[in-house]
């Protein structure tokens, strides 16, 4: 799938599968036909199950019309969802503990620690939906800005945890186009001695062609995401996308 992908000619899109959406107990006819995520073949790639209630936040976001207050309440919904499901693909322990009335309970405990890192701006906006799932996690920042004339990324700025390479590192940022920021990101990381598996990038929206240029280059960098849009118009915007996440986010 990957070289099908960056292989097209530029502007050149695959329409986005459709599939009913409803309770497993409603008979198809019953339920709404809508957009869901185009299905990648890459092994690190997870893409957040396609319920009604994400595909309704989706639709929130994406939608011109929503004013920057619903923007930002359904975004971070689904910032924690992504969240929550980073949490499952990190190492666990055995954990065996007493309960209150003096019974055994068989349990799990996260093996490592953890700390998130934003790519500065849009990145930080899903800084609070960690902060909500792992109470006084470290964050750590890194800004990378996208030059419009070549689309190439330029590191301008970055401020980690000292002990970054003993954590598990959840690397945010919305919007995975070509995906350039975010690998320069991981090279950043690398060079601080972060392993290539200690790493989980989150992201709302990728496209197939930034999901394919992570399974190349970095294939042992779990990604997380919400949805996989159609691919990148001859801007390397994504599309249909949402428009610039850090704009509809932070600007009124």
């Amino acid at each position: 799938m990957s070289s099908t992908h960056l292989d097209r000619p530029s502007g050149v899109l695959q329409r986005a599968p459709s599939g009913h959406l409803g309770p497993s107990y409603k008979p198809k006819e019953e339920k709404p036909t809508a957009t869901v995520s185009t299905e990648v073949t890459h092994s690190n790639v997870t893409i957040l199950p396609q319920t009604p209630q994400l595909i309704a936040l989706l639709t929130m976001i994406r939608n011109k019309a929503t004013n920057r207050a619903d923007f930002i309440f359904y975004s971070n919904r689904i910032n924690r969802l992504l969240v929550e499901e980073a949490l499952n693909h990190l190492p666990v322990l055995p954990h065996t503990i007493t309960t209150p009335v003096d019974r055994t309970y068989n349990g799990v405990k996260f093996e490592g620690k953890i700390c998130g890192v934003s790519i500065m701006r849009a990145g930080e906006a899903m800084e609070q939906a960690l902060r909500e799932c792992c109470r006084s996690v470290r964050i750590g920042k890194i800004l990378i800005q996208r030059d419009e004339e070549t689309s190439k990324p330029r590191l301008f700025y970055d401020k980690l945890p000292e002990d970054v390479s003993q954590r598990w590192v959840l690397l945010l940022d919305p919007m995975l186009a070509t995906g350039g920021s975010a690998l320069m990101a991981i090279d950043v990381l690398r060079s601080k001695g972060v392993p290539e598996e200690h790493i989980l990038f989150l992201n709302l929206i990728a496209s197939p062609e930034g999901a394919a240029n992570f399974a190349q280059r970095y294939p042992k960098v779990r990604i997380v995401t919400a949805f996989v849009d159609q691919g990148l118009n001859e801007k390397n915007y994504i599309v249909p996308g949402l428009g610039d996440f850090g704009d509809r986010y932070y600007t009124l």
